[in-house]
This record gives C-alpha cells, sequence and structure tokens, in this order.
C-alpha cells in the first residue's frame, strides 16, 4: 500500500543543471526534464538501472536510486565564509533547492519540482573523494561535526517518480510520508 504524505513544506528551485557526460560539476540549464523511472533526460546519471561508475562496475543491475541530486543553496554562504566559492550546479547537483532543509528529510519524502514532476528521496548524497579533487579541502567542509542530524551536507538523492519539466523560480513542495506524524497524547 503506498504511503499517505500529509504535512507539506514549501520552497523553490533556484537552478536546474545536467550533463551527459560524467563529470563532477553540471552546467546550469534553462530548464531540465525529469522522466519517471529514469531520471534527468540527457544527463549521465540517468537510467533505470545505477549509473554511479563506482556502483555500477560492481552491481551494474541494482535500481537507479541516484537519478537525481538535490542540494540547498543555503550551503554555498557557509563554503564561501571557509573560502570556497561553489555555485549551482558545481557540486553536481541537478536541482538546486532555497527554503529546504533537504538533509533532514526523511526517506521517502516527496517534492513536487514544477507542475508536475516528482521525485522521492532516496538517501542522502555521501561525500566522496571527488570533491577535493574540485576544491582541495572541501569534502571536510560537507562533513557535519554535529552529534545529531544528517552526518553530511551535500544534498540528497532521489528517484523519479512522476515526470515533467523543472526550471529555475519553480516551486518545490515537499511532501513528508504522514506514518512519520503520531497524533500528540492526551494530558
Amino acid at each position: 500500500m503506498p504511503q499517505k504524505h500529509e504535512f507539506s513544506i514549501r520552497g523553490r528551485v533556484v537552478a536546474v543543471a545536467a550533463d551527459r557526460g560524467h563529470h563532477f560539476s553540471k552546467p546550469t540549464q534553462e530548464r531540465i526534464i525529469l522522466v519517471e523511472g529514469y531520471g534527468v533526460e540527457g544527463d549521465a546519471h540517468a537510467g533505470p538501472f545505477v549509473r554511479h561508475r563506482y556502483l555500477a562496475r560492481r552491481q551494474p543491475r541494482l535500481p537507479n536510486l541516484r537519478q537525481v541530486h538535490l542540494i540547498p543553496s543555503e550551503l554555498f554562504p557557509s563554503l564561501l565564509e571557509a573560502g570556497f566559492e561553489v555555485g549551482a550546479g558545481d557540486l553536481g547537483e541537478n536541482v538546486t533547492t532555497a527554503g529546504l532543509n533537504l538533509e533532514r528529510m526523511p526517506l521517502g519524502t516527496l517534492i513536487e519540482l514544477g507542475p508536475s514532476a516528482v521525485v522521492k528521496l532516496t538517501g542522502l548524497r555521501t561525500p566522496c573523494v571527488l570533491i577535493d579533487r574540485f576544491r582541495a579541502g572541501l569534502k571536510r567542509q560537507v562533513l557535519s561535526s554535529a552529534e545529531t542530524g544528517p552526518p553530511f551536507k551535500s544534498g540528497v538523492l532521489g528517484a523519479v517518480r512522476a515526470s515533467g519539466t523543472v526550471a529555475a523560480d519553480d516551486i518545490a513542495r515537499v511532501r513528508v510520508p504522514s506514518s512519520l506524524f503520531r497524533p500528540l497524547p492526551a494530558l
């Protein structure tokens, strides 16, 4: 039985990006097309089976739970304070958002992007050595030192559940699974 999603949060899309090649950064685009069960049309990570180069070499028939990478734009000012100028698409994300605390959202959260696209969150993006190849020392900045909360500050991954076009300034609506909310006990 599908999960119900009742609690809603709103943010917006700041930028979108895609790249046919397996490059660390992705150039921003005017718009991208999300395809259900496939990912971002024209992106190297799109497909029904895992496209992450390391994982695909080991288990090429795994379902692709990394079809879309989303990152909060709120990360960029903190990186700049640490001396790293990073912008939309630089960390390989497909969708840069504002107003959403993506890394704190539970698995299964649905994010509606634009008029019709829907992405289901499948996990945190784990920073790898490529981040330091992009900017030496950057990986340390996206690891969380907090004892509670997510261990990484480098966005989330998801799978496309409904197709649609996404562009900068589109609304991003978050639907958290209702199964996470329990009624308060009577006092």
